[in-house]
């Protein structure tokens, strides 16, 4: 009997079970054959996004066809990683996340409310490495984190810290502080690192975070005050690390790159990621990502998968302790 193309396909999708940790293997004739549509999970204006565009604007040059990003945000990142899980598995849309993948999913996965697994997803590239950044306003009298831990323990009116989105990274990283310091601070969740900064910066919550490349600006600038970065920054050179401080558990890397929907033929994912390594290094692009403190990457896919497996590993017994849950 012969075969339609709509067998072949729904086949495809059949073998692409466990997808985050095994490539799909079904080629497609031509691609992209239309525009292709970037979800980025989160509000314009931020690190995520900004990173997005940019690598969006040398595709469609060099691919042919329109890269359009779309910002999908809420739920921690969780509603946009969803719009893409469901969608056609052709290449033709994408999502563009970063760590709070991680977080989120498992968050909801913990809570059995997961409209998605990690294993909906086929990992394709990291754009760019970024640094995560603990922030605090100025009003704070401290330096850096280890003085915002001794002001917490006798600040004589409540904290508040903002987050990305419950079960977000940063939600999962101010629980942890909270646990390991011994401090008080009550949680302010936010749809994405925009509007949280904007009221870091007017004092609405006095501590926060964001990934350093949108954020790198207004700490140059005094408007806000870096308490310590995740993992070491050549942009921010004399900021001293969680692990310096003495915070090991809030070492974490922070990543930006794509993932396509399970089930998406192989030559495709192949296709994408050698033209996202080739962006990447295009020198206009590596010029913008290190002038805001990102590293650019443009991984292989098994590096991506890899990396996902060691940070989920990480990260989800740490939600499951402390039941981080996504609203």
């Amino acid at each position: 009997m012969t075969r339609t193309r709509r067998d072949i396909l729904k086949g495809a999708a059949a073998a692409g079970g466990g997808a985050l940790f095994a490539p799909a293997a079904f080629g497609q004739a031509q691609f992209p054959s239309r525009t292709v549509r970037i979800v980025v999970p989160f509000p314009a204006g931020a690190t995520t996004d900004l990173l997005a565009r940019l690598i969006a604007h040398r595709l469609s040059e060099s691919m042919g066809q329109s890269f359009v990003v779309e910002n999908v945000g809420g739920g921690g990142g969780s509603i946009g990683a969803d719009q893409v899980a469901k969608a056609a598995p052709d290449g033709h849309t994408l999502l563009f996340h970063n760590i709070t993948f991680s977080t989120t999913t498992s968050s909801l996965l913990f809570a059995k409310r997961a409209r998605h697994d990690f294993d909906d997803f086929v990992p394709v590239s990291v754009g760019a490495y970024v640094p995560l950044l603990l922030l605090a306003n100025n009003s704070v009298p401290a330096k850096d984190l280890k003085e915002f831990v001794a002001h917490a323990k006798t600040a004589s009116t409540p904290l508040f810290y903002g987050s990305t989105g419950p079960g977000s990274i940063l939600h999962l990283m101010g629980e942890v502080l909270k646990r390991d310091a011994g401090i008080k601070m009550d949680h302010v969740p936010y749809r994405g690192a925009a509007p949280l900064v904007t009221d870091l910066i007017a004092g609405r919550v006095q501590f926060g975070g964001d990934q350093l490349s949108s954020s790198l600006e207004r700490v140059r600038s005094g408007q806000m005050k870096a308490m310590a970065v995740a993992t070491k920054s050549v942009a921010l050179p004399n900021v001293p690390t969680v692990r310096e401080l003495g915070f090991p558990n809030l070492e974490l890397q922070g990543w930006n790159g794509f993932l396509a929907p399970k089930g998406t033929p192989e030559p495709v994912i192949a296709r994408l990621q050698q033209e996202i390594a080739a962006a990447v290094k295009h020198p206009d692009v590596q010029k913008r990502m290190t002038d805001v403190g990102a590293e650019p990457s443009g991984s292989t896919q098994a590096e991506m998968r890899d990396m996902l497996r060691r940070q989920v590993a990480q990260i989800r017994p740490v939600v499951e302790e402390l039941k981080l849950l996504v609203e």
